[in-house]
């Protein structure tokens, strides 16, 4: 008969590498005391690492650079669990998202709907942020992404070049998606979020 540790490994190889998870995800297995332990074990021989509190994955590697930092989106949903439905990227990271500025943040932020939280990872710091319904209204959707970007540049450094860089960038359906949701971006964005979608 297959051990339970057996049957935790064989899940976690089933999902691949880069799979963020918690204990709930083994919960037919088991009872959550023989869970925990089965997973505590793993994570003493290095097969998964610990994200933060219940929050495990199972690493990429890279044949030179060794073990890989989890993509921030990844970590973000294990650290969020059932506590929030949506994450918006915001931020240097939205900017980088979009390919307006180049740096990764060493600190991601998301905002969230659920409670405040963070954990570190490697040399990042992945931060879940409470915040107001109006910047949740977007989350998901291009027009977010775009509205957070621009927040973060800031008035006076939104320039031709960053508009015609966004204009080059989305697609027609996406910048539909701008003027649909025009209304949820302060004024001075809502300028720039035209400005995007007029023709040349």
């Amino acid at each position: 008969m297959q051990s339970l540790l057996d049957k935790v490994v064989s899940r976690v190889y089933g999902h691949g590498r880069g799979w963020t998870f918690t204990p709930s995800d083994f919960r037919d297995l088991s009872e959550p005391r023989a869970i925990g332990g089965a997973l505590s074990q793993l994570q003493r021989r290095g097969t998964i690492r610990l994200l933060g509190r219940g929050r495990f994955e199972y690493p990429k590697t890279h044949p030179v650079l060794g073990v890989l930092n989890p993509a921030p989106e990844s970590v973000a949903r294990a650290i969020a669990g059932k506590a929030a439905v949506r994450l918006q990227p915001s931020g240097a990271y939205a900017a980088n998202l979009l390919g307006l500025s180049e740096q990764v943040p060493a600190r991601i932020t998301f905002y969230t709907e659920g409670p405040s939280k963070k954990v570190r990872v490697g040399s990042q710091t992945i931060e879940l942020k409470r915040t107001a319904p109006r910047n949740m209204a977007t989350a998901g959707r291009i027009s977010g992404l775009v509205i957070q970007a621009l927040r973060h540049l800031g008035a006076e450094h939104v320039d031709r070049k960053t508009i015609d860089m966004l204009r080059r960038k989305l697609d027609s359906q996406a910048k539909d998606q701008l003027i649909d949701d025009i209304a949820y971006a302060p004024a001075w964005i809502g300028e720039h979020l035209r400005a995007i979608v007029a023709s040349e």
